[in-house]
């Protein structure tokens, strides 16, 4: 059957100083087909895709749009069109509310000039519906947790009525429960007519939900097929250029007695101050809390063990984390840290993990560069910075340039491996992992798993916040799953399955503790 094209790109390529992030790269979208984007982490596909939507401009090569060649100047252009793109770091407007982010440059009037907020709120609310979704929309984005800016995203590139769609991750903040309904809106987008381009890492996804895949490796299109052509352990090879080999990591029994972390009872409201530096000590306030982040919450991390935390994002996962790494200070209860070291793996890595536009070494010593190592007098000691850089980048996989260039200049993948490198490098007694190997590819996942089990093999805590439940029953000796502020159930994971702790997570059961 003879498929009619909407978008053909032909010989696109694209530099950034000494890495050629695109090389000659041929890329064709049917309409009506999901078509998935799949490589490591630097291999190319995000730039590809922000050159489609005008974000980069090519430096050689052409675009077709509808069998038209076209210029495609800017994200405006883009739209005009036909295209959105949901990028997989947040372009939304901080203090806008979600509402506001979602119409903006397509306002409904009612007396030619007023906001017609309840006509948007209507329409938004009925998309929102479909996907199954649940976005406060009257909330400024800032206070929304990742999950709902993400969804915020999604819902803004649907209301401006885009027929293609190019989506950058996705699913990377996505609750396995929310993933099938962003699927069945998407097969119903296709229905209409609608074509998709989805880059992604997770392969079973491509197979579940892809008509045609196409792999790259190092800025070169290598491969394109039909999904029924290929399966995941195919594609997996592709990608890495070789076979892939499972590593054989050996899980130590070392957990000690008395544990390195422990909450008792800790609540965390709405009223909360998130400026002050927490004091690791008891907390007790006689005001009464406008909503409960946090109800109660008792948990214990034992040198030795990783703790899972699983749930549909925004039931706490993130204010748990806040709360350990001094973000937030508790209302009530007990709070109880042993050990100095603690490493940050954030979720969101460029608001709280890197610093976009300073150097790429500059980023490996945030937190550390008073350091004697790499400050003396006063002055930062350039050439021992850019040993660590260099020596961590190469242990790491990290693909850049030149370690001098802004770290805004690397994917989003490698951003995530310096994170990960920092911190995992300063020899730290509790980790604190929220989504670690969000964006990452196969090899560096694996990588990232083998240092967290390391560490637990070196009697190191481990508190791992998770949406991926294989992740969270691959690496954890113990999952606590959270439901609305609370920790409703403590399961080990040869002892339950993803059924069971999709039903905690949505409140359904009660597990032990």
């Amino acid at each position: 059957m003879a498929h009619t094209s909407s978008i053909e790109m032909h010989g696109i390529n694209k530099r950034f100083g000494q890495v050629q992030a695109n090389d000659a790269v041929d890329f064709t979208l049917h309409r009506g087909e999901i078509h998935a984007i799949v490589g490591e982490n630097g291999a190319g596909k995000s730039t590809l895709m922000k050159i489609l939507y005008g974000l980069y401009h090519p430096d050689a090569g052409e675009i077709f749009v509808d069998g038209r060649a076209v210029t495609i100047s800017s994200p405006r252009r883009a739209m005009q069109l036909g295209l959105g793109m949901v990028q997989q770091h947040f372009t939304l407007i901080p203090v806008f509310t979600a509402l506001q982010n979602i119409v903006l440059a397509k306002e409904p009037r009612k007396f030619g000039a007023l906001l017609d907020e309840q006509q948007a709120g209507e329409q938004i609310a009925a998309l929102a519906a479909q996907l199954g979704f649940d976005v406060p929309l009257n909330t400024p984005v800032e206070s929304l947790p990742i999950g709902a800016q993400q969804h915020t995203e999604i819902l803004k590139v649907l209301y401006h009525g885009a027929d293609i769609l190019i989506m950058d991750e996705p699913t990377a903040v996505l609750a396995p429960q929310e993933v099938e309904g962003l699927f069945n809106c998407m097969r119903s987008l296709k229905s209409e007519g609608k074509s998709l381009i989805i880059i992604t890492h997770k392969l079973d996804e491509v197979m579940a939900i892809a008509d045609r895949v196409t792999v790259m490796r190092r800025g070169r299109a290598i491969a394109s097929c039909p999904i029924d052509d290929t399966d995941a352990a195919v594609l997996a090879e592709m990608i890495l250029g070789e076979p892939v080999i499972p590593p054989s990591v050996t899980r130590e029994q070392t957990i000690g007695t008395a544990p390195l972390l422990r909450l008792e009872n800790v609540t965390l409201s709405g009223d909360s101050d998130t400026h002050r530096r927490h004091t690791w000590k008891k907390v007790r306030t006689n005001k009464a809390p406008s909503k409960r982040y946090l109800n109660e919450v008792s948990l214990e991390v034992f040198p030795g063990e990783i703790v899972g935390i699983a749930g549909v994002e925004g039931n706490g996962q993130s204010e748990l984390v806040q709360v350990l790494t001094g973000l937030r200070q508790i209302d009530s209860g007990t709070l109880t840290l042993n050990g100095e070291r603690i490493a940050h793996i954030p979720a969101d890595r460029h608001r709280h993990g890197i610093s976009l536009n300073d150097r790429i070494d500059d980023n490996f010593i945030i937190r550390h560069h008073k350091h004697s190592r790499f400050c003396r007098y006063e002055l930062l000691q350039r050439k021992s910075i850019q040993r660590y850089a260099l020596n961590a980048l190469d242990k790491y996989q990290i693909r850049v340039g030149d370690i001098v260039d802004p770290i805004r200049t690397l994917s989003g993948g490698n951003q995530q491996k310096v994170v990960v490198a920092r911190e995992l490098e300063a020899r730290p007694e509790v980790i604190i992992a929220a989504h670690p190997t969000r964006g990452l590819d196969i090899h560096a996942t694996e990588f990232v798993h083998t240092r967290l089990i390391h560490a637990r093999n070196r009697a190191k805590a481990v508190l791992l916040v998770s949406s991926e439940l294989d992740e969270l029953l691959h690496l954890s000796d113990r999952i606590a799953v959270m439901y609305d502020g609370e920790i409703v159930g403590i399961v080990k994971p040869a002892e339950t399955n993803k059924q069971e702790l999709g039903a905690l997570m949505l409140g359904l059961t009660q597990g032990s503790r």
